[in-house]
């Protein structure tokens, strides 16, 4: 990474009249991850390993590019080919290298082809026929290496059978070399699929044509895209022009560029350099071809400076051509930030998603069959989400799938309950789960399973997902996704959906005709981490009967035991309770606030100073109109690091928003 403290003449003129822009906006066709696979392109087709692909192929056209990261680092779904559209009753001829860890024979890293309908990935249509690996067992239950609604495995075979231990086979390395894949649709009684590099021969021949599972029952294209795992793929043409257009062989002059993990603010007297060091672009080339870039090949300067507080605008330039020379007009982007004394407190917010419900109670909603709606997260802020999963329990992704997300569904990543995810995203987190899952056990708890997820933008690019079960056992199970990088702060949301389950947000407690008594009914347990300040807003209706008919905020650790209780009537308990000091608007008149708490619009704020104090603050506007006010502050002998929160009632009842 370099950062300019001299920065040409030009530069700063182009950079001064950015100060009005956002971001410069590129494409995002497809991801090219490595910066250095043209260079050894004359070499990966020379030295092909097998030469099965040689035989000379009506219509195809040159398609240079490369799919995945060329030492073998990339994670499923974290790398994708271009789209290639085949309309019914047509065939496509593809061919390209593929290049297998020489030092992992895991049998199952090579590449999937995927068949989907005529969608981009995350969009609301997107929905596929299945996922056809290169590999082929004779084991499709324990080593299956191809899945989804609309590919049968009795209609596979292959000349490489696997019998995989611990999950390797050296047969592997005999994928190596050049490609040739064929989907044919040319006959409309039959469908069928071809993998070859000569030695490895896998087909896919099914007596009956593809359903058509697009939205529009008039359009029967089909998209077809490649995602290699713990391998890379040199691409080399098409009989079909995928959307974006063919890639030559020639250099290419970047276009434009967009900009994501841009901090949301910096601390003052930061190096610029550390502070920009999860900035990456999405550069756009000539011919639409794309490219991830890390903040190393970039250029950055702040305008003003990074001296003064206040609002910045980082400026960022790139100078190089899709082979790495220099090219001829550099781009920029640009966008702001602030320079602070102080960074802001994280902030927590309990939300409701709507609907109420996602996916049929007899848990048949297939995969990505309903979602919940989109909820945004701010930079520095934490959405924590309560809700119960149903199960049918037949596999362990049968369970609660969280999409994260732009505000046009485009994917960053998609994680779910059982230690697995994928998306471009994906591969830079870490998955943890607590140790020894007995997975029989775990499958079998989590129909009916209450479940807390916490979803962080950090406002520096990264994000993190936890999610603690109790299991219908009793158990707690935890799922954490920590670290996930190349996320803008400005634009991230998530949604929930569902895979052979359904799932049902906890909207409410107590019954809804305030007969459930005191303690009667609780919310499940919230974290609060230290210096975050948690807000949840609710309605709450009570009986009127008496000033502790309404809401009650218990404070305590993880295991349940209490730290302090406290009312809305300014009045509570507990060990923590008696250093603090309640308070509330001068002049309460109670015959007055008592009824005008039932359907009064409440909103909480519970502060954890990280210190072994909690404030707790409530604003409650009645059904009167007036603003009652009720505090707490310095509630202590917390510990900040175990800090938790539910609701209670009496002789009232809650519905949270």
């Amino acid at each position: 990474m370099r950062h300019l403290n001299k920065i040409a003449t030009a530069f700063c003129a182009a950079a001064l009249g950015l100060l009005s822009l956002s971001s410069c906006e590129g494409g995002d066709l497809y991801g090219i991850d490595a910066p250095d696979w043209l260079s050894s392109k004359a070499d990966s087709i020379a030295n092909s390993k097998n030469q099965g692909g040689d035989d000379v192929i009506e219509g195809l056209e040159e398609d240079v590019y490369t799919i995945g990261n060329t030492d073998y680092t990339s994670g499923w779904w974290s790398s994708f080919s271009k789209y290639y559209q085949i309309p019914d009753g047509k065939k496509w001829v593809a061919q390209f290298n593929l290049n297998i860890n020489p030092n992992d024979n895991t049998y199952y890293k090579n590449f999937a082809l995927v068949i989907s309908s005529d969608a981009d990935r995350g969009a609301a249509d997107y929905v596929e026929y299945g996922a056809f690996r290169y590999d082929f067992t004779n084991d499709s239950v324990t080593y299956n290496s191809q899945w989804g609604t609309d590919l049968y495995f009795k209609f596979a075979e292959s000349t490489q059978p696997f019998s995989p231990v611990d999950n390797a086979d050296a047969g592997l390395q005999k994928m190596n070399g050049k490609v040739t894949l064929t989907i044919d649709r040319s006959d409309d009684s039959k469908f069928a699929i071809t993998i070859s590099n000569g030695t490895v021969i896998k087909t896919y021949n099914q007596p009956f044509p593809l359903r058509n599972l697009n939205a529009d029952p008039s359009n029967t294209t089909i998209r077809a895209f490649l995602v290699p795992e713990g391998s890379f793929i040199n691409f080399l043409g098409s009989t079909i022009e995928p959307i974006g257009g063919f890639t030559s062989a020639e250099d290419k002059q970047p276009l434009s560029m967009e900009l994501t993990g841009v901090p949301s603010e910096v601390l003052v007297g930061t190096d610029l350099n550390e502070a920009m060091a999860n900035v990456t672009a999405v550069v756009t080339f000539e011919q639409g071809v794309t490219k991830t870039v890390t903040a190393e090949d970039l250029q950055f300067q702040a305008i003003p400076n990074m001296e003064d507080l206040g609002q910045k605008t980082l400026v960022v330039l790139y100078n190089k051509t899709f082979k790495g020379a220099n090219c001829d007009k550099p781009i920029i982007a640009s966008k702001a930030f602030s320079v602070v004394k102080e960074l802001s407190a994280f902030t927590a917010t309990y939300v409701v998603p709507t609907p109420l419900t996602v996916g049929a109670d007899d848990n048949s909603t297939g995969f990505w069959g309903a979602h919940s709606d989109n909820i945004k997260i701010e930079p520095k802020e934490t959405k924590m989400v309560s809700f119960t999963n149903y199960s049918s329990c037949e596999n362990n992704w049968n369970n609660f799938v969280l999409v994260l997300c732009r505000a046009d569904n485009t994917e960053y990543a998609v994680v779910r309950a059982d230690n697995y995810g994928w998306g471009d995203n994906y591969a830079s987190c870490t998955p943890q789960m607590e140790e020894g899952r007995d997975w029989d056990v775990w499958r079998a708890a989590m129909d009916g399973a209450k479940v807390t997820a916490y979803i962080t933008n950090n406002g520096d690019g990264t994000a993190d997902i936890k999610a603690v079960m109790v299991g219908n056992d009793g158990a707690t199970y935890t799922q954490q996704y920590t670290g996930m990088k190349n996320i803008d702060p400005d634009n991230f949301y998530f949604n929930f959906t569902v895979d052979g389950c359904h799932l049902v947000f906890d909207n409410a407690v107590g019954a809804a005709d305030n007969s459930t008594g005191f303690w009667g009914a609780h919310t499940p347990n919230i974290q609060v981490v230290a210096h975050q300040v948690c807000t949840v807003n609710f309605t709450n209706y009570s009986s009127c009967e008496n000033n502790w008919n309404n809401f009650v905020l218990v404070l305590c650790r993880a295991d349940n035991s209490e730290y302090a209780v406290v009312r809305a009537d300014n009045y509570g308990w507990g060990d923590g309770y008696a250093a603090c000091k309640p308070a509330m608007e001068e002049g309460r008149d109670w015959d007055v606030w008592r009824p005008a708490m039932n359907g009064a619009e409440v909103t909480a704020q519970i502060v954890n100073n990280g210190d072994g104090t909690v404030d707790v603050k409530a604003t409650m506007v009645g059904n009167n109109g007036v603003t009652y006010t009720q505090d707490y502050i310095g509630i202590n002998t917390i510990d900040p690091d175990n800090f938790y929160f539910n609701f209670t009632v009496d002789g009232s009842h809650l519905v949270f928003k």
